[in-house]
């Protein structure tokens, strides 16, 4: 789907507060991304699960999402923040007095909505809104996804394209700029009764239909994933990103397992569509969870798995808590030479990968400006040489500066060589010698 030519570049709730994130949360997040990020391009403040559910976490022991808990919504069905969380949004205001004042930091507002109609409404027979139908007429009592109670599915029918009509002219509303939305992408997890793995893709369709009819520009984000690489053409048609990972923590397996991911969709990266690696889980995470930390990734996996999303061109989308940021991350975060290799402009290339290392080619798609990542994937220090030609560079003598640590080699023999710590990297700028 087109109109946005950069990879979004933002926060989301869900790595640090899970489903327990408040507007104070959120503001206090927005306040450090616009002080310490936006200089660099971070520019969306996104709310993640259960923005409306009354106190989501009450039971938080046994159920990551209350079974039929209170949800706060609207006579027409529609989902609205929790009062007791958003105070702002008290007497039908909605996200609008946060929107506008995130909006004032010169930041983006986003929301993360499951798919579907609430099954609440359902049982209500509530009417929605335009038509002469209520929510049990459009909902399908089959669709349910498996890990959280809160919808049921929309049938591919009028009524229920006008239901989501109905949402996006409230988001838009709202001041949204940016929706996830949820089981959706992969509907592996729905109901045994509910075929395919693709099987919501007539509401990935109808929310598409209804963005471009709510007269905002609102950015499509598509998740679960692993996304279908046969879907590749659907979700670009209709969406601005696709998870192509499921929920990724800081766990190297999880980064180590991207980079055969990233080999099979680095083709599909293109402006105004982009395979989505997921949230980058750094600094301090896990409050929600009841398992506050520090992320276990260490230093070296951290700095791999931020080159990897680069090169690669995904979204980036950072989980931690920005007020405990430190300097370290935030050094990670702010290197504008790395993150200018998001740019949609530029060309991709997976160059060579097995179990021991990788290495992938960033460039100009006329072949100029070169970056090569260097990757080892061993749980030993390791050497890794690769002949320019390889990179399809003239084997003459290059210079070569590393975008981490500003250190200069001189590749006189025309091959370029890093030796990197277990599970490190080494970025390069090549500059071939005239």
């Amino acid at each position: 789907m087109s109109g946005f030519s950069a990879a979004p570049m933002g926060w989301n709730s869900y790595d640090y507060y899970d489903t327990s994130v408040t507007e104070a949360d959120v503001r206090a997040n927005a306040a450090c991304m616009a002080e310490r990020l936006r200089p660099c391009g971070w520019e969306y403040v996104v709310v993640d699960i259960q923005w409306y559910a009354h106190r989501p976490n009450a039971q938080r022991e046994r159920y990551q999402y209350l079974p039929f808990g209170e949800l706060a919504m609207d006579e027409y069905g529609r989902l609205l923040p929790d009062p007791e969380r958003f105070p702002s949004s008290a007497g039908g205001a909605g996200f609008t007095p946060l929107a506008d004042d995130i909006h004032s930091l010169g930041l983006k507002f986003g929301i993360h909505i499951m798919r579907g109609v609430p099954r609440l409404a359902a049982h209500r027979r509530l009417p929605v809104r335009g038509t002469s139908v209520s929510a049990d007429e459009i909902a399908d009592p089959a669709s349910i996804c498996r890990w959280n109670p809160d919808m049921y599915g929309v049938r591919n029918c009028p009524a229920g394209q006008a239901y989501y009509d109905s949402l996006l002219e409230l988001y838009a509303g709202w001041g949204v700029d940016y929706i996830k939305c949820d089981d959706i992408c992969n509907t592996d997890n729905a109901s045994p009764f509910y075929e395919g793995a693709y099987g919501a893709r007539h509401e990935v369709e109808m929310l598409a239909r209804a963005i471009q009819n709510c007269g905002r520009p609102i950015a499509l984000s598509l998740s679960p994933g692993p996304a279908l690489l046969s879907e590749a053409w659907h979700y670009a048609k209709y969406a601005n990103l696709w998870r192509i990972t499921d929920d990724l923590w800081d766990d190297w397996r999880l980064v180590k397992a991207m980079f055969r991911r990233c080999e099979l969709w680095q083709e599909h990266v293109a402006p105004g569509s982009w395979p989505d690696c997921d949230m980058l889980p750094l600094g301090r995470i896990g409050k929600g969870f009841g398992d506050e930390r520090d992320t276990r990734l260490t230093r070296d996996e951290q700095r791999t798995m931020m080159t990897l999303w680069c090169v690669f061109g995904s979204p980036l989308m950072v989980g931690a808590e920005l007020t405990k940021l430190d300097g370290w991350t935030l050094s990670l975060l702010t290197n504008r030479r790395v993150l200018a290799l998001l740019d949609a402009a530029r060309r991709r290339t997976q160059i060579r990968r097995d179990d021991h290392e990788a290495v992938w080619l960033s460039e100009r798609r006329d072949g100029g400006d070169p970056h090569a990542a260097l990757f080892n994937l061993d749980d030993a220090a390791r050497e890794i040489a690769v002949p320019l030609s390889e990179l399809g560079l003239p084997s003459t003598p290059a210079t070569a500066e590393e975008l981490w640590s500003g250190r200069r080699v001189l590749c006189g023999d025309g091959v370029l060589t890093a030796t990197l710590p277990p599970h490190g990297c080494a970025l390069f700028h090549v500059e071939p010698h005239t």
